[in-house]
């Protein structure tokens, strides 16, 4: 893959922000592939390339936050997660890229209005709460696949669901970690089969790979560093944010 030394710079800090996003800072994942789609020429193509890094990054993640796994949670999420990821296959070759991009951010928008309506409506109606509620697992996990598979962009979701779900960021970070672990895992024969996972590409991550390392010890150093709020405050707003950027 033949890139620009900005480009290649960019590449870089992008990789390091997956490290950061699977060990620390919740939601930096989105920012990934903004910066992604300013060094490769396709959202879609992207995909496939960008996979085995956040493959590399989940798994020093889970060595380091697996204990703190909820895994009751990752029961609800991925039989539906399974059905997106389907339904994103499938889906694939009749969206392009704009398409893609407005439908994804659409779908992160709409879900954050919905997490901060119901936030709202629980401190107002405590005795109504529906924080396990079946139906949000199920939402979250077909739009969580779907997106994931298109491009990439199921943290934002992923990100609103743990918070609805009033998870510490420990167990956050670990329960992510897991989630996203099984489900990139299971994105690979889909991606080989669409012909986005190749030899040139996986030279790419491997060239790659130290700068997820590095910013996945920067992730660790930083989580017990952040406070509660602020952390669920900062994953929220990069959701919106990632939503937004997305559309326009």
């Amino acid at each position: 893959m033949h890139l620009e030394p900005w480009q290649w710079a960019l590449a870089g800090l992008a990789a390091a922000l997956v490290g950061v996003s699977k060990t620390g800072i919740a939601g930096l994942g989105v920012l990934v592939v903004a910066v992604f789609a300013l060094v490769l020429p396709s959202t879609k193509q992207s995909t496939g390339i960008v996979l085995p890094l956040l493959i590399f990054g989940d798994t020093v993640a889970v060595l380091a936050y697996r204990r703190h796994a909820q895994w009751s949670h990752l029961w609800r999420l991925f039989p539906w997660t399974v059905l997106g990821v389907l339904a994103g296959y499938f889906a694939f070759g009749r969206v392009n890229d704009h398409q893609a991009k407005v439908l994804i951010g659409g779908i992160v928008c709409a879900m954050v209005a919905l997490h901060v309506a119901r936030r709202w409506r629980a401190r107002r109606h405590p005795e109504t709460s529906e924080e396990h509620a079946w139906w949000i697992a199920a939402l979250v996990g077909i739009l969580a696949g779907f997106t994931t598979l298109v491009a990439n962009a199921a943290g934002p979701l992923m990100a609103i669901y743990l918070l609805a779900m009033r998870l510490p960021k420990m167990e956050y970070v670990g329960t992510g970690a897991v989630f996203f672990m099984l489900l990139n895992w299971f994105k690979v024969p889909f991606m080989i089969d669409l012909g986005l996972i190749t030899g040139g590409s996986l030279w790419f991550n491997l060239l790659l790979a130290p700068a997820v390392l590095a910013g996945a010890f920067l992730g660790k150093w930083l989580l017990p560093r952040i406070n509660q709020k602020v952390f669920e405050g900062l994953a929220l707003a990069l959701s919106a944010a990632a939503g937004i950027k997305l559309m326009f």
